[in-house]
């Protein structure tokens, strides 16, 4: 699962040729949460709130990378590394 971006302890994953919906995983120390990139929902797991709150900010900035690397992955294409939240 290769990692698009890193910040302040958070590291952000896609896989390739994951299920519908579009989403990707964040992990922050022993925690994973998956998010719907769409809604930014969380749809399994859970971060700490400050850690939860870097992630949604962070994909606001860059949801449109985010579909693009979706499209990528499902179509077995190297991934481009998105930006970390300053």
């Amino acid at each position: 699962m290769p990692a698009i971006s890193q910040f302040f302890g958070v590291v952000i994953y896609m896989y390739f040729n994951d299920h519908a919906p579009s989403h990707f995983h964040a992990e922050y120390g022993e925690y994973e949460a998956v998010y719907d990139i769409e809604t930014l929902d969380i749809l399994r797991g859970g971060l700490p709130r400050r850690a939860h709150g870097m992630v949604i900010e962070w994909a606001l900035a860059h949801r449109a990378e985010l579909r693009a690397d979706w499209e990528r992955a499902r179509d077995q294409m190297p991934l481009r590394e998105i930006a970390p939240l300053d």
